[in-house]
């Protein structure tokens, strides 16, 4: 890059942050541009009842049981998100970093938080090579809502490096192989994934599957199969219904740990059923509504969660939310049985 275009560049980010409205795409020549954004969120939650999520900011697959019971209130702005992407032809590299579950600093002084990795990857025509999300999740099945990822309990959601190929509706990959709860120093053969995605004005439709090898603590060797169905379908308005079914030895694809790959020497089976409804009453506010259960064979857990919130945006790029919710955990060991009532309001301001 020559001096000229260094200036223009410096000069550019310079501008970029100096506004309010920050975001956005420089092109740097003909075939190149670099892109920023993300946003900054906050988030005030209460949470009460028998158990809490065994991270602290947002409901995944599995809670803690508290001796006495929970009553607490935080507030953090951990979700927040920054990503760059670089265009250049055929050829995008994107990276993007967050702070939640990271190391943290304390609550007395600093209240900081790392940085991590979200998404790192490269692509080049057909071909990215990084990490991102599993190949056999639909994104867009995910339900809106104040605690992140939703249904995180009935949810498929990973994100690891892989090797991934896509033609058209049609995408298969070779990702990153982890036998949960067995040995995963014997993991040598990569996740198979597969997916083809219907698209229409009407909303999409994926179909995916998996199959893996797992490596029990006990030095079997076990097969893992397993399928999806997801998608986001328009109905009335702007108005949508996302759902996601997913069946067979899913393991740690789905759910966020309410499901292990491994139960002793066995490999778990589950069923998991996601569903919400988004109604807008105007063009700025809207309401979700959401359920999500997963069920596991071998282990004879379930992990259940629903709530409704409320979205206003108060700005194209402002918004503001409350949501209320409930978290299930029953367990086939009444010890780690609990339920807990959560309620939580957003501000959320994108990039």
């Amino acid at each position: 890059m020559n001096n000229t275009k260094k200036t223009l560049v410096a000069a550019s980010l310079f501008a970029l942050a100096n506004t309010a409205n920050a975001a956005y795409e420089i092109k740097l020549t003909d075939t190149d541009t670099i892109t920023f954004g993300g946003y900054i969120k906050t988030d005030l939650r209460y949470v009460n009842g028998d158990v809490v999520s065994i991270v602290d900011d947002f409901w995944i697959g599995q809670a803690r049981v508290v001796e006495g019971g929970v009553n607490r209130v935080t507030l953090s702005a951990d979700e927040t998100r920054f990503n760059t992407k670089y265009t250049s032809g055929d050829l995008t590299g994107f990276i993007e970093l967050d702070f939640l579950t990271s190391a943290q600093g304390n609550q007395i002084v600093t209240n900081s938080a790392s940085p991590r990795i979200r998404h790192a990857f490269v692509k080049y025509k057909n071909f990215l090579v990084g990490q991102t999300w599993t190949t056999f999740m639909n994104t867009s099945a995910l339900a809106e809502s104040a605690n992140f990822g939703g249904t995180l309990n009935a949810a498929a959601f990973i994100r690891q490096a892989q090797i991934r190929y896509t033609n058209g509706n049609f995408q298969i990959a070779l990702e990153n192989p982890e036998s949960d709860r067995g040995d995963p120093n014997q993991d040598n053969l990569p996740d198979l994934m597969a997916k083809y995605t219907f698209k229409g004005d009407w909303g999409n439709v994926s179909v995916a599957g998996l199959a893996r090898k797992l490596n029990t603590a006990g030095g079997n060797s076990e097969t893992a199969f397993g399928g999806g169905i997801a998608g986001r379908i328009k109905t009335f308005g702007k108005d949508d219904f996302r759902f996601q079914v997913h069946a067979g030895e899913t393991g740690r694809y789905v759910g966020v740990v309410a499901a292990r790959d491994l139960v002793g020497e066995e490999v778990e089976e589950s069923v998991s059923v996601a569903v919400a409804y988004r109604h807008f009453w105007t063009e700025t506010l809207r309401t979700n509504v959401f359920y999500g259960i997963t069920s596991t064979d071998v282990a004879d857990n379930d992990r259940i969660m629903y709530g409704i919130n409320l979205f206003q945006n108060i700005t194209p790029k402002l918004s503001v939310g409350f949501e209320v919710g409930r978290f299930d955990q029953d367990d086939s060991n009444p010890a780690t049985n609990g339920d807990s009532f959560y309620s939580q309001f957003s501000a959320k301001y994108t990039l």
